[in-house]
């Protein structure tokens, strides 16, 4: 199957389909509920959303742990898109569940690295979900593209989690395509993507690009870091098996097997 991308008729595609998922699952005042982190997944589904419902449906959860540096994105975004906005701090739910963790497994015996890096996650899910329960009548987004599925960058029950998913079967250029032909400012859809923990970027981390996983993934391009990408999401795909979120999907083609 020739890799092609429309991205006109994606974006339009995509659009239709939040928009049947939600008579189907919902009436015409339900609303979704959604992250909003800064970054190019979060800002082109919210303006997917926005699209299909309208704003006044479009809820934006802006979801700080302590300090966030680049929190100025997020709320540009929210400004633009005119969506109803709330910031939710969850330092203080991190610290209080960290202490009490470590006053049981202390930090000195076991290892707290890949907790640190994925509570935040799991709790900002949380967030979004007490938020749904107290608005009502509201669905939560799942922001998770197909390139960073595919490496394993999304957390279990954390991002990875949601009610629908408008763009998980989108590699990361083609959701920055879309972004573009949405009239979406470059600084937020171009935005080097990271989990705002370590201070490195997603590729610094990988050690090779999105482009290259993009090429294996639509086009079976084997380049240099090849079999290396294809270990990682074996060991990573079992994470998609089990997260079955209703998705947009598009006819396009996908080189690697479950």
């Amino acid at each position: 199957m020739e890799y092609i991308f429309n991205v006109e008729e994606t974006a339009k595609e995509v659009i239709q389909w939040i928009k049947d998922w939600f008579a189907a699952n919902g009436n015409e005042q339900t609303k979704a509920v959604i992250g909003i982190s800064g970054g190019k997944d979060s800002s082109v589904v919210a303006k997917l959303l926005c699209e299909a419902l309208g704003k006044e449906r479009v809820v934006g959860v802006m979801m700080p742990n302590g300090v966030q540096k680049d929190i100025s994105d997020s709320q540009k975004l929210c400004e633009i898109l005119g969506i109803q906005t709330f910031t939710i701090n969850i330092q203080d739910a991190y610290k209080g569940l960290t202490q009490e963790i470590s006053s049981k497994l202390p930090e000195s015996d076991f290892s707290y690295s890949v907790y640190n890096t994925n509570t935040p996650a799991r709790l900002r899910m949380t967030t979004l979900y007490g938020i749904s329960a107290i608005i009502g009548n509201s669905m939560v987004a799942n922001t998770c593209n197909l390139s960073e599925d595919v490496m394993g960058y999304s957390t279990f029950y954390g991002d990875s989690a949601g009610s629908f998913s408008p763009i998980c079967k989108l590699t990361t250029e083609e959701v920055v395509a879309i972004g573009d032909f949405l009239g979406l400012p470059e600084s937020l859809t171009h935005k080097a993507p990271s989990d705002g923990m370590c201070g490195k970027t997603d590729e610094d981390n990988l050690g090779w690009t999105y482009h290259e996983v993009n090429e294996v993934v639509r086009k079976n391009i084997k380049g240099e870091h090849y079999e290396k990408i294809v270990q990682r999401w074996k060991r990573n795909k079992f994470k998609i098996e089990i997260i079955q979120l209703p998705c947009y999907q598009p006819d396009l083609p996908f080189y690697l097997e479950f």
